[in-house]
């Protein structure tokens, strides 16, 4: 008997998961959808840790690594900002998300207690959109310095202004200072793109008419151009017929002829490939005699 086993890991179906964590979260659950094959609940910022602890512990659901903790800006929402969730199940290989909503004032509550590694995932939100959360031992930005004014992903921080930001090599760290514009040797000419500057670019050269012959500066002829007949009155040779090729069946019948003779015979017509001296002719083919007399 062969068992194929294929290359992808076998997932448990989601049949009966939504039950599960209705009977599971109970007023927690807010919403709950499936879309391409992806379960996502909503639920009540408050109770993120129990329903969290729910979904790891419940028989059938098993939820038990914590993989990622993202983001979400809507700028338009009274709550602007969601929290996603993305869980994996190893026992049933299969993956729920959980989101939760807030905004700029209110804390989330931290998940530190359930995965510690939610402490540096937590960081990252907090660093991008500004989202705080409530128990997190070590909430610091992660990804920008630690002097960085306003949060990234929210699009709100000024694009210009007087203050500008790099790292000190004599300090070690991040400094900010006033923006510094000098504009030594550098020169203006205020054209548009598309018309050109007035001064001589490498190249530009190639633009110029030229004579016949030649890249040269000599001014392009204002009449017709004389082309020179080729020397000797040449005219390409053609043929009329197949057998003036030298092909046909004669070629074929040579051809058959050269490919049946002996391998020594062949060896005697070699040239040597790294002079026109022919190779050492020996015995020919039809010098070798037979064990019982006669040639071969």
């Amino acid at each position: 008997m062969t068992v194929v086993i294929g290359h992808v890991p076998r997932m448990a179906p989601d049949e009966g998961v939504i039950d599960a964590v209705r009977a599971a979260l109970g007023p927690s659950l807010l919403d709950v959808s499936e879309q391409v094959a992806e379960i996502t609940l909503t639920i009540v910022r408050e109770e993120i840790v129990s329903v969290l602890k729910a979904l790891r512990g419940t028989p059938g659901l098993e939820y038990q690594q914590l993989m990622e903790i993202a983001g979400v800006d809507y700028p338009d929402r009274p709550e602007r900002f969601e929290v996603n969730y993305h869980l994996l199940s190893l026992t049933r290989n299969r993956r729920i998300r959980v989101k939760l909503s807030t905004d700029e004032k209110t804390p989330v509550p931290s998940v530190t207690s359930l995965w510690p590694v939610a402490g540096w995932l937590e960081r990252e939100v907090f660093d991008m959109y500004g989202v705080a959360f409530a128990g997190n031992p070590d909430l610091r930005r992660i990804l920008t310095d630690y002097g960085f004014e306003g949060h990234p992903f929210r699009k709100d921080f000024p694009l210009t202004g007087h203050v500008e930001m790099r790292y000190s090599e004599a300090e070690k760290r991040v400094i900010y200072e006033p923006v510094a514009l000098p504009q030594d040797f550098r020169t203006f000419d205020f054209l548009m793109p598309w018309q050109g500057p007035e001064y001589r670019l490498p190249g530009d050269e190639k633009a110029e008419p030229q004579a016949v012959g030649g890249p040269t500066g000599a001014p392009a002829p204002s009449g017709p151009i004389k082309v020179e007949p080729k020397p000797g009155g040449f005219t390409p040779k053609t043929t009329d017929t197949p057998a003036e090729t030298g092909g046909g069946a004669p070629a074929d019948k040579e051809a058959r002829r050269q490919a049946r003779k002996p391998a020594a015979e062949k060896a005697e017509q070699e040239v040597s490939k790294d002079s026109d001296v022919p190779a050492p002719k020996g015995p020919k083919s039809s010098d070798r005699r037979r064990p019982g007399g006669g040639t071969a």
